[in-house]
């Protein structure tokens, strides 16, 4: 059964995963979805490594998330998808969002989310509580990632927004 946790930045929602993956009795396999770009990007990937238990799987996406979601799922396994926000980050570059390639991997993921033998918590964003992003390619991400998430969390029994390191649920009882 999957479990959509959100939040803004620095609200504390992957921790909130972990948490729950910890608690999990079986085992747990961590997906990675992020393109580490930037020195200061991977010092924060190095800082989450740290902080994950050792016996914990890890793989990395890239943009074939769904593709990585049936290769680790297992009956009584977790996986703990970080993040939504990152992976659809995947298909935006110097020639803009690869919308086609979207689409088609997004589908697949919504297909696998319904297929799933074991448990799943996906982590995403919320980033359209501010101002309009003042460029077409940001406003762009907005829309798709609010778009991606509404998609997700109807496929998912539980949803939860953190804020302020605080979970509280929005669909399926206890956060």
């Amino acid at each position: 059964m999957p479990h959509l946790i959100t939040g803004g930045a620095r609200s504390g929602k992957t921790r909130h995963a972990e948490e729950l993956a910890r608690q999990h009795g079986g085992p747990v396999c961590y997906l990675a979805t992020a393109e580490v770009r930037d020195p200061e990007f991977a010092r924060r990937v190095d800082r989450h490594r740290a902080q994950r238990p050792k016996h914990w799987g890890l793989a990395e996406s890239g943009r074939g998330l769904a593709a990585a979601v049936a290769a680790h799922d297992r009956a009584g396994g977790m996986l703990v998808v970080d993040c939504l926000g990152m992976w659809l980050m995947r298909f935006f570059g110097a020639s803009g969002f690869d919308e086609t390639e979207f689409v088609v991997e997004r589908d697949a993921l919504l297909a696998a989310l319904g297929r799933l033998k074991g448990g799943a918590l996906l982590v995403t964003n919320e980033v359209g509580w501010g101002v309009v992003a003042a460029d077409a390619e940001t406003r762009r991400f907005v829309d798709e990632l609010g778009r991606l998430n509404q998609l997700v969390a109807a496929r998912c029994d539980r949803v939860t927004l953190v804020a302020c390191g605080l979970p509280l649920p929005l669909k399926g009882g206890q956060a």
